[in-house]
């Protein structure tokens, strides 16, 4: 394995260091997921919804297409 390949398993390792220390605490907004909703005023399912603004859908729509792009990427070889 080259260097490159070292770092990228290096941050995979460390992001499921810091996942599993979130999860294993049990506390409410320290995990990945939980970050990504709040970021992307999405909200937890059992909590009351963020007021959507523009703002709040110009995030969304940039992580569904972030979402969309990075799996054509992934799908396609690079192609996209």
């Amino acid at each position: 394995m080259d260097i490159w390949s070292w770092l990228w398993v290096g941050w995979l390792g460390a992001f499921t260091v810091i996942e599993g220390v979130a999860l294993a605490r049990d506390d409410r907004g320290d995990t990945f997921s939980e970050h990504v909703w709040k970021w992307f005023g999405v909200g937890r399912h059992d909590e009351p919804r963020p007021a959507v603004t523009g703002t709040v859908r110009l995030r969304r729509f940039v992580l569904v297409a972030f979402c969309a792009w990075l799996s054509a990427h992934f799908l396609s070889g690079g192609l996209f």
